[in-house]
């Protein structure tokens, strides 16, 4: 039922985003980018702004109810009265006071064994912080503090919304320049009078081909500004926590790294996860996060 749930989630929010965008596009009247007399690059570039662009934004507005329906996140209702939770809330809430949050996050629980934490949430005044059952189980007060601290310096440095901003572009970037490619290479302005049918053919497989490439090229340039972006938020945790509980923290995470629930390995939120699973060689290139190890040694070398 859980699988079948998100599925049935995963084509509602891409039919959303569909309908979406196309009513922008109706809204906005741009026009069809292949013309009788060649290719319209304004109508092109404002067609893969809105694909680019809106797409990631609908994604990042969606992003807090996204966690609670995929990851089977449960908010925490602040008047509970279990102690665990109490201390969990009282906590976040603290590190939200000292990096002068507008608003406190909501703070969820979700059933893993694995130990980790995420940060997501459209603005900084509507954030969500949630931990997973094992990282609760498995760190101490002062281990948790650290992890706590470092996604609270995600919200507080805007990451979420710096992310969205990057892929849009990058997604923009893609479709342009993949289409105006394969305009060029399969020939298509030259026949268009013609009404040749392979070269439109031959010009959408150069778009699905040039579209995978630039991708892999554009995942790169995202990963490292990702993972550039997790240095940042060590930081900010240290600041907040304390250097001490922020190396404690990603120690214990080292300690833990084979631990792995593939229940709750989700993608889309793994750029927002305190840790994942350690590449090597050229997969190095495609990691959300720098190795544990690097991490450790940066914070160790802070002044």
């Amino acid at each position: 039922m859980a699988f079948a749930k998100r599925i049935f989630l995963f084509l509602a929010i891409n039919f959303l985003v569909i309908i979406t965008l196309s009513l922008v596009l109706n809204i906005f009247h741009v026009q069809p980018f292949l013309k009788g007399y060649g290719l319209d690059i304004r109508s092109l570039l404002i067609f893969c702004l809105i694909w680019g662009m809106g797409g990631a934004f609908i994604s990042l507005a969606l992003s807090r109810q996204m966690a609670k329906w995929m990851m089977g996140v449960h908010v925490i209702n602040p008047d509970t009265h279990d102690p665990d939770l109490r201390r969990l809330i009282a906590t976040v809430h603290q590190l939200a006071r000292d990096a002068h949050l507008p608003d406190m996050p909501e703070v969820g629980v979700f059933e893993s064994s694995e130990p980790n934490a995420f940060a997501t949430g459209p603005t900084k005044r509507r954030s969500l912080v949630a931990v997973s059952t094992g990282l609760l189980r498995r760190m101490s007060q002062k281990e948790l503090e650290g992890v706590l601290a470092h996604e609270i310096a995600h919200i507080s440095n805007g990451d979420m919304v710096t992310m969205t901003l990057v892929q849009g572009v990058v997604n923009a970037f893609v479709m342009f320049l993949a289409r105006v490619l394969a305009y060029v290479v399969s020939g298509l302005g030259r026949n268009r009078e013609q009404g040749s049918g392979g070269s439109y053919f031959s010009y959408m497989m150069f778009v699905f081909l040039f579209e995978v490439v630039f991708m892999v090229l554009g995942s790169i340039v995202v990963c490292s500004f990702s993972r550039f972006r997790e240095f940042r938020a060590d930081r900010g945790g240290a600041d907040l926590a304390g250097k001490d509980k922020m190396i404690a923290a990603l120690e214990s995470l080292q300690k833990m790294q084979e631990v792995r629930d593939p229940h709750v390995d989700k993608p889309s939120f793994a750029a927002f996860k305190i840790s994942t699973r350690k590449k090597s060689g050229f997969m190095m290139l495609f990691a959300t996060h720098p190795p544990l190890e690097d991490r450790i040694a940066r914070l160790k070398h802070l002044a």
